[in-house]
């Protein structure tokens, strides 16, 4: 028999370093993943009247919402609803993207028990999906502002930066909390409870400066999803460069939380198939 012909098969005793072979894989079924995204997309709005329009929608709704409700407690804040909604897409990618890769992982156990795949590919698919989605949202970004007269910077094409370190902190959080829910299924109920509480703690619909003392530090010191926020409104709606206090916290937290999620996640994935 020649060794083309032979079965690959995987051992992972073979493997001392988990999370290099993770990614050596990943790179070999890349088409995999290309199709794990498509998929998302598809069955996301395969039967939505609106289609894509939803993921504008969504968060233009809440922008309504919150500029109603807070729009006169919040007026010294110049173009309120740009500053709302560049906070809320922002917010929805993190919550959508790791909520997603987590499911994502749990509804694809039969696959990994019949298949050799790489166990990252959900969470990736979820991120890749979650990116299709921000980019979409920007255009009733632009929208709003030319309806409000709110002037967008140049600085605005800069956008790449603060989505690519999203990305990364997305991906952390999802590889972490899907490690959990397939050892704790209840993660994934009380996740939602978390996200919401984090949300508030976010100064998404308000400015940080409102806070108190105590709740201010925690917000400004603890909170991860304010950096990358912070930073993501520098470009997008303040229109200026951002300042190296800005850029190393949210650069910083963010690459630190994906190496941490994917060790654990790589070091673990191998069990995932006999827990599912």
């Amino acid at each position: 028999m020649s060794d083309t012909s032979r079965p690959i098969i995987y051992d992972s005793s073979y493997h001392r370093h988990p999370e290099f072979t993770e990614i050596k894989e990943l790179f070999r079924y890349r088409f995999l993943v290309a199709q794990l995204a498509r998929r998302d997309i598809l069955t996301r709005y395969k039967r939505s009247v609106f289609g894509v329009a939803w993921t504008m929608i969504n968060p233009l709704g809440m922008m309504l919402v919150m500029t109603i409700a807070f729009s006169q407690l919040f007026s010294s804040i110049e173009g309120y609803p740009v500053y709302i909604f560049s906070g809320l897409i922002v917010w929805s990618f993190f919550s959508q993207t790791t909520t997603a890769a987590m499911v994502n992982l749990v509804w694809g156990g039969s696959l990994l028990k019949r298949i050799y795949i790489p166990r990252t590919s959900f969470a990736i698919s979820a991120v890749i999906t979650g990116v299709i989605n921000l980019i979409i949202s920007l255009v009733p970004l632009v929208i709003i502002a030319l309806i409000t007269q709110y002037q967008l910077s140049l600085t605005f094409l800069l956008f790449p930066l603060p989505v690519l370190l999203i990305m990364a902190f997305s991906l952390g959080i999802g590889l972490l909390l899907s490690t959990m829910a397939i050892y704790f299924p209840d993660v994934a109920e009380m996740y939602q409870i978390i996200i919401m509480a984090w949300m508030y703690l976010t100064p998404i619909f308000y400015p940080e400066s409102i806070l108190p003392e105590p709740v201010y530090w925690l917000v400004t010191h603890l909170n991860p999803m304010y950096h990358i926020l912070k930073l993501f409104r520098a470009i997008i709606y303040e229109g200026r460069l951002p300042y190296w206090s800005e850029i190393w916290p949210a650069t910083l937290v963010s690459i630190v939380t994906l190496i941490i999620g994917w060790v654990i996640f790589s070091r673990k994935s191998d069990e995932f198939g006999y827990r599912i």
